[in-house]
């Protein structure tokens, strides 16, 4: 069986924990950041998990778990 290409896109943007779980930061980080609120702002700095519909695709993605 050949070997499965990781998407390179996929594996700048997310990446996966020890247990497997997949991880991405929040989009929009960069654009209108005056505007929002500091408690926001921090929002956008931490990292939250893949909701588990979505959990197939991105393994997909990262088959090797980059």
């Amino acid at each position: 069986m050949p070997k499965l290409k990781t998407h390179k896109g996929a594996k700048h943007r997310f990446h996966m924990t020890g247990t497997g779980k997949i991880m991405l930061a929040k989009g929009g980080k960069s654009h209108f950041r005056r505007r929002k609120a500091k408690r926001v702002k921090g929002m956008y700095d931490e990292m939250r998990s893949v909701s588990p519909a979505d959990e197939g695709r991105f393994k997909k993605l990262l088959p090797y778990g980059v």
